[in-house]
């Protein structure tokens, strides 16, 4: 098959992946309804999502090297059609687990035969093209299948059988089959499935921001839809998660332009400062503050934060950069989690805002405390490198 058509096809299998994994964010308090279970049940749900990524980036990372690049791009596909076609068979909070759990694994697989995919296909001239490609499809996915089911549901009203779904399932099984006709490209090679994590000396504070960074991530996507929901503004849940992974892709032009250091203190300052502004919109029932906060904390979480910390353990890793890239990873997605899931528990014992207030005084002290160590370690090393 002609390349271009391939770089075409291959964008559209990564996107339409990537596309149903928040798919269905809007629907969260419908499924736990379904179950008549709490916040926790939600955020525990929203985890689930990692539960199945981390072991297949840890445990499977070296599965397309050794089996080529289509068929971990046709399962993750077929992955995200089955995950969402068991939440309209059985629409529920345990079917909302497993569906998590099967997406996580589709983005696994994805994310590490995608990427390779995509250079192989563009060749090494054009990689840096190829990652920016990746990125777009995969960024636009992540943040328009929220959106895309909030658009349904304005559309068509309370339905389980959104018409984001209907989409879905009539494209990724077509994109599925399609990916077996893709340029060959790829050489197999006898490596190893598994790829641990490398943490390089010196990324401490990088992987710190991620936790922070992403920790807000996950409580913006997951636990800020329940409260919009109980306000009456649910409808708004689609384009909060949207901005929410989006905004940040449109800062990354401008982080590449800084120093790595300048653009992690530039996220310290939005991580916190965004997420006060969350609070106080919720609190004022005001969607202009939410969106505006929505949209600071990712300009740190997919922006700054993120980009500074990839190219910083990237830079000081050239022999091990996918296995630092994971380490780093590991970092985010502690963050992705752990305290989601314990904010839902925290929503459930005192209720949703006040959940998220404490929420957001440890995230301004733990960012205080981080940079003043950050700070003191800086300038220690400059002193004593004078």
């Amino acid at each position: 098959m002609n390349r271009t058509y391939s770089v075409i096809l291959l964008a559209l299998a990564l996107f339409t992946t990537t596309f149903a994994v928040n798919l269905q964010a809007p629907l969260y308090a419908v499924y736990a309804a379904e179950s008549n279970v709490g916040t926790t049940a939600v955020t525990v749900a929203f985890a689930a999502y990692v539960a199945g990524l981390m072991p297949t980036l840890l445990l499977l990372g070296g599965l397309s090297d050794r089996i080529g690049r289509r068929i971990p791009v046709l399962i993750a596909l077929l992955l995200g059609t089955g995950a969402t076609a068991l939440l309209v068979i059985r629409p529920s909070w345990e079917s909302l687990v497993v569906a998590r759990l099967l997406l996580g694994i589709g983005t696994g697989l994805v994310t590490t035969a995608g990427n390779a995919y995509m250079a192989e296909i563009m060749g090494e001239a054009n990689s840096r093209r190829a990652a920016l490609i990746v990125t777009s499809a995969t960024t636009l996915g992540f943040g328009g299948g929220a959106l895309a089911t909030s658009v349904s549901l304005n559309l068509q009203g309370p339905t389980l059988m959104p018409l984001s779904y209907v989409l879905l399932f009539a494209i990724a099984p077509i994109l599925a089959i399609i990916t077996l006709t893709l340029a060959r490209v790829d050489k197999p090679r006898p490596v190893s499935l598994l790829r641990l994590p490398v943490f390089p000396a010196g990324t401490w504070v990088y992987g710190i921001a991620m936790v922070l960074a992403w920790s807000t991530s996950g409580v913006v996507i997951a636990v800020v839809p329940l409260e919009l929901q109980a306000q009456g503004l649910g409808g708004w849940t689609g384009v909060v998660v949207f901005l929410a992974i989006f905004t940040g892709f449109l800062c990354q032009p401008f982080a590449r332009r800084m120093k790595n250091a300048t653009s992690l203190a530039l996220g310290f300052a939005l991580i916190p400062t965004g997420f006060i502004i969350i609070i106080l919109g919720l609190k004022t029932s005001s969607i202009v503050w939410v969106l505006l906060g929505t949209c600071l904390t990712s300009a740190a979480n997919y922006g700054f934060t993120y980009l500074g910390s990839i190219l910083e353990v990237t830079t000081l890793a050239p022999d091990n950069r996918a296995r630092a890239t994971a380490g780093l990873f590991t970092y985010a997605y502690i963050g992705f989690s752990l305290p989601t899931v314990a904010s839902g528990v925290l929503a459930d014992n005192v209720g949703l805002l006040p959940a998220m207030t404490v929420f957001g005084t440890f995230l301004v002290i733990a960012t205080i405390l981080v940079v003043l160590i950050w700070t003191k370690k800086s300038t220690r090393s400059a002193v004593a490198s004078a």
